[in-house]
């Protein structure tokens, strides 16, 4: 229980921040050279400030690919893993940040000031297996005790077989594409000042954006939730908004570390969701730009506070017409007809 472990002594087992037990002791040894011939065959986007390439059927950052096929052929999943996945701006940070304080609070106490989520960025305790393997560096993984906690952008259908058929758990979020298209731009535009909202808003629409279509992508979760409910758990980003406290509850749950009575007791769902709260993670000088804040990514090194804007829904009303609007719901509307699965 909760009331039991030592507040702020790790225990020998996972999880445990990514960033500290990353020592550099494992070399790079890109997977680039190997494919490259392969890639290169592949058909060639340009979108803002990356080059994608159609593989299996979704546009990929050009340098992920040749270490999404190493995962894919070489990946060893633990049957105790578990594999958060999102499409990108729909929610990431924080589903990080929520897996990570349930899943470790054996070893740190959500309220506890010396929690690693109050030092860290969420980023730098669970490790983005797209740059892992872009880089790969993918031995680093196995210095992590089990049960390890894993990030992809990935869709469901280019995720190792092992992970589809075996049994670690994938736990998915998604979000409005409205605003995830406006956080998009956002994000993007740190990188490139001069973008234009229009830019990111036909890429999205047209299905020529990183780790698209969005649709196929997050439909690749949906229907793998309701073959497999109990392997896959698929989250709306403004469910979790709307009910903290009970996203908190089920996530624990599925990743099987329901909080017991005397947790609950003891307030400490509350202290997760308040651990992880937007503007509690934005204020940590981890956090914050300048001082202290630094970057996180490797291709495209972005600043940490750029994952931290507003954190709300229906932003969207602020940066698209109603026709944009329009546009995009009735094109995700048409693609997601008969699936059981709606954006409201």
């Amino acid at each position: 229980m909760a009331a039991a472990a030592a507040p702020d002594t790790p225990v020998p087992s996972g999880p445990i921040p990514f960033k500290d037990v990353d020592d550099g002791s494992v070399p790079e040894h890109t997977p680039k050279e190997e494919f490259g011939d392969l890639v290169a065959a592949l058909p060639r986007r340009q979108q803002s400030i990356l080059e994608l390439r159609l593989y299996q059927g979704f546009w990929l950052p050009e340098h992920w690919v040749p270490g999404t096929i190493v995962f894919q052929r070489r990946f060893s999943p633990r049957p105790d893993d578990v594999v958060l996945a999102s499409y990108p701006k729909c929610g990431t940070t924080w589903l990080k940040a929520l897996a990570f304080a349930v899943a470790a609070r054996g070893a740190y106490l959500p309220a506890s000031p010396a929690h690693p989520l109050r030092r860290l960025n969420p980023h730098d305790c669970i490790p983005f297996i797209d740059e892992i393997f872009a880089a790969g560096e993918h031995a680093k993984l196995e210095l992590l005790p089990s049960p390890r906690l894993m990030n992809t952008h990935l869709p469901y259908t280019l995720l190792p077989e092992p992970v589809t058929t075996g049994g670690c758990r994938v736990v998915y979020v998604c979000r409005d594409p409205k605003d995830m298209v406006v956080s998009l731009w956002h994000f993007l535009r740190r990188a490139k000042p001069d973008l234009s909202f229009a830019e990111t808003f036909e890429s999205v629409c047209d299905g020529t954006v990183a780790a698209g279509p969005v649709w196929d992508h997050v439909l690749s979760y949906w229907r793998a939730s309701v073959a497999r409910p109990d392997r896959v758990l698929f989250l709306k980003y403004e469910d979790m908004l709307c009910d903290g406290a009970g996203s908190v509850r089920r996530l624990a749950e599925f990743m099987g570390r329901p909080f017991s009575p005397a947790e609950e007791a003891a307030g400490d769902v509350a202290a997760v969701v308040e651990l992880c709260s937007f503007d509690g993670m934005k204020g940590l000088e981890v956090n914050k730009p300048g001082a202290g804040g630094g970057t996180a990514g490797r291709y495209r090194p972005m600043p940490r506070d750029a994952f931290f804007r507003k954190g709300i829904a229906g932003d969207w009303a602020n940066h698209m017409t109603p026709e944009m609007a329009a546009r995009l719901d009735g094109i995700v509307r048409e693609k997601l007809l008969g699936t059981g699965l709606a954006f409201t």
